[in-house]
């Protein structure tokens, strides 16, 4: 064998060797198990056999969750239409993309999202880990493919060690990154608002809160008009707290327009039966949310109890639920403020100020 040759072969043996101590790291650190504190009265939470909750892998999809480098300009996280003060949503009426391009709908909060069967307004989405992929790539919001993203996350030096502890290699993947988001989301639970202390028996209501509390949990209309009816503000069928998420996580048409010009969940099942319906949004942190619907139409919850009150309007698949199309709710004015006086107490504050939540690279 030659010099030259043998010189070619011994570089091409130490450049696999690099190669593999660098992307396979077979005998990596075993990640530490997550302790998943489960809140008082809620139910345990499904998580994925091959997801895990690690304290390494958590670590990891914070700072992805925060990434700007997961975006085509590099300019926009996750977080970004997600902020905390805001209850992790955007208080725009719609999020603005790294090109400019305005979306069609609001972005939704992030709390209590490993409870969710589904994600997005139309559900489009059965798993959080599918749930992350569309953001990133979609055109109009953070305009990255995965090629480039993950070349991004690749070269900088911090993810190395990131990736090793969370999953014994550095090599980065698209299946990684949205495992590790999911993970981090999977840990922002709320569930210290007055509302949650009220129900271990460390927060009274005030009596406008418990008027709010009554009326959320009552039916309306009229006993002479509608069984069962006791002039309630009929909240309870969509956003009962029976799970403890203020939503029942189901699509439902709740009176908003005659017509559609967005199709909601029919958009994804092809079904006309599921024209106009959205998935129910949970109410913590609501008072903060704002703007409301999946158009973010309504500015103020006084416009969304008024929009309830008010009825609805008819349309080929309002729900059951929206029955006082005509003539409304009737609720008075006093009975309309503490149902918000209510809502209120389903902000968490210690939720939107945890900083294992807070963006790690500032």
């Amino acid at each position: 064998m030659t010099t030259r040759r043998f010189t070619y072969l011994f570089l091409i043996a130490i450049a696999s060797l690099l190669w593999t101590c660098k992307h396979e790291a077979p005998e990596g650190p075993t990640a530490t198990p997550y302790n998943l504190v489960i809140p008082p009265f809620f139910p345990p939470m499904d998580i994925p056999a091959d997801n895990p909750l690690t304290v390494e892998g958590i670590q990891l999809g914070r700072y992805l969750f925060w990434e700007k480098k997961l975006s085509g300009n590099d300019a926009m996280s996750c977080g970004t239409c997600h902020l905390p003060e805001h209850g992790f949503s955007d208080p725009n009426q719609f999020s603005t993309g790294i090109n400019g391009d305005v979306g069609t709908r609001q972005a939704m909060p992030l709390v209590n999202m490993g409870w969710s069967t589904s994600f997005f307004w139309d559900g489009r989405e059965p798993t959080l880990e599918a749930q992350i992929a569309d953001p990133i790539v979609n055109p109009i919001e953070m305009d990255e493919n995965w090629d480039r993203a993950i070349e991004q996350i690749d070269s900088d030096p911090k993810y190395d060690a990131l990736f090793y502890k969370a999953y014994g290699s550095t090599e980065v993947t698209q299946e990684k990154i949205s495992k590790a988001i999911a993970s981090f989301l999977r840990t922002m639970i709320s569930a210290n608002s007055k509302f949650d202390k009220q129900r271990i028996g460390q927060y009274q209501f005030t009596p406008e809160e418990q008027h709010g509390f009554d009326l959320f949990l009552t039916e309306g209309g009229s006993p002479d008009e509608v069984p069962g009816g006791s002039f309630g503000a009929d909240c309870f069928h969509c956003h009962g707290f029976g799970s403890m998420q203020m939503t029942d996580y189901l699509f439902h048409n709740n009176g908003l327009d005659a017509t559609f010009s967005d199709l909601g969940r029919g958009g994804v099942t092809g079904s006309i039966y599921d024209n106009g319906k959205f998935k129910t949004p949970t109410l913590r942190n609501v008072e903060l949310t704002g703007p409301y619907m999946h158009d973010g139409r309504f500015t103020t919850l006084e416009q969304v109890i008024e929009h309830y009150n008010s009825g609805g309007i008819p349309s080929a698949t309002i729900d059951p639920f929206m029955k006082f199309t005509v003539g409304g709710l009737q609720l008075s004015a006093e009975s309309k403020s503490d149902l918000i006086a209510f809502l209120k107490c389903l902000t968490d504050t210690s939720f939107l100020q945890n900083p294992a939540f807070s963006d790690p690279h500032e």
